[in-house]
């Protein structure tokens, strides 16, 4: 264990390796307990005259946005030394959950996908605290982000796979038996962060000490940059309803749009999206002053949204094939969903010297976010009932550009008038690290 402590405080190269491989397991292992449900079809069932599958996702995604308006309080006054026991409790009641939806028969289990989601949306901002304030932040949450945009896909195969090995398992254990499956796996990762060394003394000097926030702190911020946080907040809401959806409904997208398609396309095309991003928040991570990198994540997150819309477009003048627009509509989500989440606010939180930590903002977006998931799903089954889930897709692409653009120009607005008002505060710091 000290040779370990020594190679993760001399070693820049095997400190970042070891962040990112131990925030992407943990993530990555969180999905398998939170995801491979959606992969099941259950046709022909039916409660309060709407489709099963979209009950079980509504019980789950309002587990998931209660807990995002808990994790606005805990994971943003949550101290280093209770992050181990928490996260693990928050994995075994969720199993607990799924193992119930098993066991519990149809139409009454899906209760306990709302007890299945109710921890899980806190796992995020534990982990991305053992990696926020510090020098290379953007760098080490690339774990987290290749993690959030794979794992779906990824588990998706897996669960075909596990189904082709037990098919006489039924849609409701299949879940349960994929968490047990991960479990240790699980367990090992978070193993993995909790020996992270905590920033150092330059990571304090140039990304701002990340401290439990008071009742106070939260006012504070709030009053001081309350509207730019609503316009990124709200941009974030709209991204995380249409990631979600698409998600959630992508073997129903797929059947719509290409019959005959290979289940493997899940793997394949979350993949090539990682990559990319990866590839995009490693360039912003390049970028040592915290001016420019703010500025050139908000320039990424409009790449993102052009992307989105411009490809349902082509898509729709048949210039494209499903393939492609499966792609590029979740890269382009993607590429503004994720600096969002892992770098905006952590670079915004340096270049204004702000006494909070990224956790209490992303908490404040998701669970609005999630909220707009929830309510997509209801306006689908009640009001579009005969709409394909491919064309509400393509029509809510064409909403989000349209209305994330204008949102990303009030805001950058906002945040331009803050930065004339406090000068470059950050510039002598980027310069001397």
């Amino acid at each position: 264990m000290n040779q370990l402590n020594k190679l993760l405080t001399r070693s820049k190269v095997f400190f970042i390796f070891w962040c990112m491989l131990a925030a992407f397991g943990t993530y990555f292992c969180m999905y398998a307990f939170r995801k491979p449900f959606t992969s099941g079809t259950y046709s022909g069932l039916a409660l309060w005259n709407l489709d099963y599958k979209a009950i079980l996702i509504i019980a789950q995604v309002l587990g998931y946005m209660v807990s995002k308006f808990i994790g606005i309080k805990v994971i943003s006054e949550l101290k280093a030394s209770g992050r181990v026991k928490l996260i693990i409790r928050l994995i075994l009641f969720s199993e607990a959950g799924l193992l119930l939806f098993g066991l519990v028969p149809y139409p009454y289990n899906f209760f306990f996908l709302f007890l299945n989601g109710l921890p899980l949306g806190m796992v995020w901002g534990i982990v991305f605290s053992y990696l926020e304030g510090r020098r290379f932040t953007e760098m080490l949450a690339m774990g987290l982000s290749i993690s959030l945009i794979v794992s779906s896909g990824i588990l998706k195969t897996i669960y075909f796979i596990v189904h082709g090995w037990f098919p006489l398992v039924s849609e409701f254990w299949m879940p349960g038996i994929i968490g047990l499956l991960f479990l240790p796996l699980f367990l090992t990762f978070v193993w993995m962060l909790s020996v992270i060394p905590e920033p150092s003394e330059a990571d304090k000097l140039l990304r701002v000490e990340r401290l439990p926030m008071t009742n106070e702190d939260k006012k504070n911020v709030l009053k001081e940059y309350g509207p730019g946080i609503i316009g990124i907040g709200l941009i974030y809401t709209i991204l995380t309803t249409m990631r979600d959806f698409r998600d959630n409904f992508s073997v129903e997208i797929w059947n719509e749009i290409n019959p005959h398609w290979n289940k493997a396309i899940f793997s394949i095309t979350e993949t090539i999206t990682g990559i990319i991003v990866l590839a995009a928040i490693g360039s912003i991570s390049l970028i040592r002053n915290n001016i420019k990198g703010f500025w050139g994540t908000q320039y990424l997150i409009a790449l993102g949204l052009l992307l989105s819309g411009g490809s349902t477009l082509l898509f729709h003048l048949h210039f494209i094939n499903p393939f492609w627009w499966m792609l590029l509509v979740g890269m382009g989500m993607f590429l503004a969903y994720t600096p969002i989440q892992v770098v905006l606010f952590e670079r915004m939180i340096a270049l204004f010297k702000i006494k909070a930590n990224a956790g209490f903002f992303v908490y404040i977006c998701d669970s609005v976010g999630y909220l707009g998931s929830v309510g997509l799903l209801l306006y689908k089954e009640f009001f579009m009932k005969n709409l394909s889930w491919a064309k509400v897709l393509m029509q809510f692409s064409y909403l989000l550009t349209g209305i994330c653009i204008l949102l990303l120009v009030l805001s950058a607005i906002f945040f331009n008038r803050k930065i004339g008002i406090k000068g470059p505060i950050t510039g002598i710091l980027d310069r001397e690290f």
